[in-house]
């Protein structure tokens, strides 16, 4: 959900910058040095999986795996995206620099709720229960991002308020891609590296 620069009003983007900040320094303080490791893989994959872009509007959609980020992250989510997203601004001009709070916050907010909703779930739960929880995770999460997405685009400017329609709507069928993904990803995590799914940056 790259929403580009110049859409967004002072307000809207002081206020991502607000709890993006936030989120980066309580993610980074619950985060231990063993945690590091799994931090960039996780911003790694989805750094790469949020590169293909499909323009809609003033933003985009894209597979962007926050909820199995947030299953493997909680509150480390936040300097994980960060940093994918500055990256990805930097090297191929998604969203922006000004944006980048705003871009950073509409992931990493529904990646920690994902986590504090179904990480439980996920982690202490029979398969088939894990199995629906983690695809639950994936859509809700992608969905919940696209809905902030269109908000901030909403109180920029009214006028956009098809935009954002258009924007979560455009995510619905997304959303079960996602869902999917996240289910077979973290059923085959619990499996193989059970020790990922837990952590001290989930909430």
């Amino acid at each position: 959900m790259h929403i580009s620069e110049g859409f967004l009003s002072p307000g809207v983007l002081a206020t991502g910058w607000a709890v993006t900040a936030a989120g980066v320094a309580w993610g980074i303080k619950k985060m231990d040095e063993g945690e590091i490791v799994r931090v960039s893989m996780a911003s790694s994959v989805f750094f790469l999986a949020s590169l293909v872009n499909v323009r809609v509007g003033p933003s985009a959609a894209h597979l962007s795996l926050i909820g199995p980020v947030g299953l493997m992250l909680g509150w480390a989510s936040f300097p994980a995206m960060f940093t994918a997203l500055l990256l990805q601004a930097v090297l191929f001009q998604f969203g922006g620099l000004l944006v980048l709070g705003a871009n950073c916050a509409s992931m990493a907010v529904p990646a920690v709720l994902a986590n504090a909703l179904f990480g439980s779930f996920v982690r202490g739960r029979g398969e088939k229960i894990a199995a629906a929880a983690s695809f639950f995770a994936g859509a809700l999460a992608v969905l919940t991002s696209a809905g902030i997405a269109g908000l901030l685009l909403f109180f920029s400017d009214h006028g956009m308020a098809l935009t954002a329609k258009t924007l979560l709507a455009a995510h619905l069928p997304l959303s079960a891609v996602e869902g999917a993904t996240a289910l077979f990803m973290t059923l085959f995590l619990r499996r193989a590296f059970p020790d990922i799914l837990t952590g001290g940056g989930r909430p």
